[in-house]
């Protein structure tokens, strides 16, 4: 993650807010898991990602938390943060994809607290009715083996990256909250199915752009939830020559714990927030099968050992 989060208080909010408000800026509200998110950024391209990769909210409604994203340079880029109102000030960022990712860390942020709502950055999918997520660090092949799953019969994708989940007596409710992807230029390599998808694309200087899978997968292939039941928790170590095993939900939430929660982009990070986080994730993974993915194969013989374990192997086409 190339940037650092300052918490600010509301003076200082105010003092950004009253410095900034002569600048020329688009704004867009989104509907994230219910909130209302505000983007204002003078940079149209932005804008347009943004609108593309969210559900839309009536400009009518107020904003839950407001991301303004702003070019100055003087000022390294950075990320000054103000929880109070949950206001987000960017500075110099010309990567989408790490906007997209505070604004989800925003979301977060508010939900865990105030809605008993937790933040996964994640995959995951409905597998005709059973819930499959997919957890892991940047690059160990999360984004690879879930679009791989979304190939097989009856596979529904709900998020490739984020989502959200509420607890129960029975399985953990999954829901997305985003409209479109953000994939990488390269998904085509790898599954011949998506090379149409990447055709349509614009990417951007990171090689990344906002896709609509319904196109390659058909309009019913989105839904907005299902039911947790396998979690595959993902590491790419050489030097460990056991390519999948099961853990125990402890084992499970100690790797987490080792790995951030393979979530970089939370915005606030103390004592009290490690806890609810820490708690949330036991629970979770104690209602769930819990696997470790070691993805030093190829992609499709590590997507071979995923389908056998939520035995499907029938792919589309």
């Amino acid at each position: 993650m190339g940037y650092d989060v300052e918490i600010i208080d509301v003076e200082r909010s105010a003092e950004l807010r009253s410095r900034y408000k002569g600048l020329k800026s688009y704004s867009s509200k989104v509907n994230i898991a219910g909130l209302c998110v505000e983007f204002l950024t003078e940079d149209r391209e932005h804008l347009k990602m943004w609108e593309d990769n969210f559900y839309s909210m009536s400009e009518d409604i107020r904003a839950h938390a407001k991301i303004y994203s702003i070019n100055d340079p003087s000022c390294d880029m950075r990320v000054l943060f103000e929880p109070a109102t949950n206001t987000a000030f960017l500075f110099n960022f010309d990567y989408y994809g790490w906007i997209k990712s505070i604004a989800l860390g925003v979301s977060g942020n508010i939900l865990e607290e105030a809605h008993d709502a937790y933040s996964v950055h994640g995959a995951v999918l409905d597998m005709d009715g059973v819930g499959v997520t997919l957890i892991a660090p940047s690059k160990t092949g999360k984004t690879t083996q879930s679009w791989g799953l979304l190939r097989m019969r009856d596979a529904h994708l709900i998020s490739d990256d984020w989502y959200f989940v509420r607890l129960g007596d029975r399985r953990p409710i999954a829901y997305g909250s985003e409209k479109n992807c953000y994939i990488d230029a390269d998904i085509g390599d790898v599954w011949e199915e998506y090379k149409p998808l990447v055709s349509h694309v614009c990417f951007d200087n990171m090689g990344r752009g906002i896709a609509n899978v319904r196109w390659v997968a058909g309009e019913s292939s989105v839904i907005p939830m299902t039911k947790i039941r396998y979690v595959f928790l993902m590491k790419r170590d050489h030097g460990d020559p056991v390519a999948m095993r099961r853990l125990s939900p402890e084992e499970g939430a100690a790797y987490l714990v080792e790995n951030d929660l393979c979530n970089p982009h939370q915005v606030v990070w103390n004592d009290h927030k490690t806890a609810i986080r820490c708690r949330f994730f036991s629970e979770f993974l104690s209602k769930c099968e819990v696997y470790l993915v070691n993805t030093i194969r190829t992609a499709q013989e590590t997507q071979e050992l995923i389908r056998d374990v939520i035995g499907g192997r029938d792919v589309i086409g």
